[in-house]
């Protein structure tokens, strides 16, 4: 007999095998975006930490807290370097002007 998650996964393999090869790429190119979605996410908004985030979201992606968490890096990467600007006592262009 088998368990529930074996019979779900014995149903996902014969509604795959039923797919025409069209369909199959299409689903395969599909779930790998999103399995990479931080990774991507990453080179548009976090190029220093591209790297890790490209590492760490192989084995993340088996875990959705961990997926959600690599997407939430890969998307704030820029912004707290505009927040350390915006919200520092004394930004780096004032402390060079004259009469400071």
């Amino acid at each position: 007999m088998l368990s529930n998650l074996e019979q779900k996964f014995s149903d996902f393999l014969s509604l795959f095998a039923q797919m025409d090869p069209l369909q199959a790429g299409i689903f395969v190119v599909f779930f790998f975006v999103v399995w990479f979605l931080p990774s991507l996410l990453a080179i548009f908004f976090n190029r220093a930490h591209l790297g890790k985030i490209a590492i760490a979201n192989v084995p993340a992606g088996l875990s959705w807290i961990a997926w959600v968490a690599l997407l939430v890096w890969a998307s704030t990467g820029k912004m707290s370097g505009k927040l350390a600007k915006k919200y520092s006592p004394q930004s780096p262009e004032s402390a060079l002007k004259p009469g400071n």
